[in-house]
């Protein structure tokens, strides 16, 4: 089976798997999170300012900001779906390499700094102090084993979300350009037809989504320590 049917066959899967998890809508918000945070960090690097970012509960947000020179909208614009597909791709290496704690752990930390920094909505500040305890929670009370099923829940969640949202893109493009977000916008800045930035966006998640499941399917095993061992005379 090739990688690509692999990774079209896991997506699928998830997709439908993850839909009989209870308050698994909740946790999809966290590709919102991210996707939103991508913007803020552009913004900031190009010298922009931040001014607060919306998390809804039907996983839509926005972030609000103003910058002084028009050209640094477009890698702004570039930075909210690619900032959300690379991180599902960390996550994956992540757990392919055992560090499950440590993904748990930047999650927790962006979540915290995004509360503190950028969210002001009710609904987002509600859900990233919700987000942030329960990942407390997992790091340090829960025995191992469901702290790695919790965040491979949450790897596979934001995986499928940050597919989906470019694909949605493509419908929003063909039936209502004027509404495709991230895409429409750099059509407004390029003139290169929203239909060609929303495809561009799923081909790169799907790229993204492939490196993710490579992982996933071809975990690292860490080699055992020999035990030290000393000999005194």
């Amino acid at each position: 089976m090739s990688n690509w049917l692999k990774t079209v066959c896991f997506l699928i899967g998830s997709a439908l798997l993850t839909r009989w998890i209870p308050f698994s809508s909740y946790f999809r918000s966290l590709d919102t999170m991210i996707h939103e945070f991508g913007h803020a960090v552009a913004t900031l690097a190009l010298s922009g300012r931040v001014m607060f970012i919306e998390l809804n509960a039907d996983h839509s947000g926005v972030t609000y900001s103003s910058v002084t020179n028009s050209w640094s909208l477009l890698p702004i614009a570039l930075a909210g779906y690619t900032a959300a597909s690379l991180f599902a791709v960390l996550l994956f290496k992540l757990q392919s390499y055992g560090k499950q704690q440590l993904g748990l752990q930047i999650m927790t930390l962006l979540a915290l700094i995004s509360l503190i920094l950028f969210v002001r909505n009710g609904y987002g500040m509600i859900w990233s102090i919700g987000f942030i305890a329960l990942n407390v929670v997992m790091l340090f009370v829960v025995p191992r084993w469901l702290r790695d099923g919790y965040y491979l829940l949450l790897a596979f969640l934001t995986l499928e979300e940050s597919v989906m949202g470019p694909i949605t893109l493509i419908i929003y493009a063909v039936n209502n350009p004027a509404a495709a977000g991230d895409a429409a916008n750099l059509a407004k800045l390029t003139w290169i037809p929203t239909i060609v930035w929303a495809i561009l966006f799923t081909l790169f998640s799907l790229w993204c989504a492939k490196s993710a499941i490579g992982a996933f399917l071809n975990r690292r095993i860490p080699k055992a320590v020999p035990p030290a061992y000393s000999s005194y005379k």
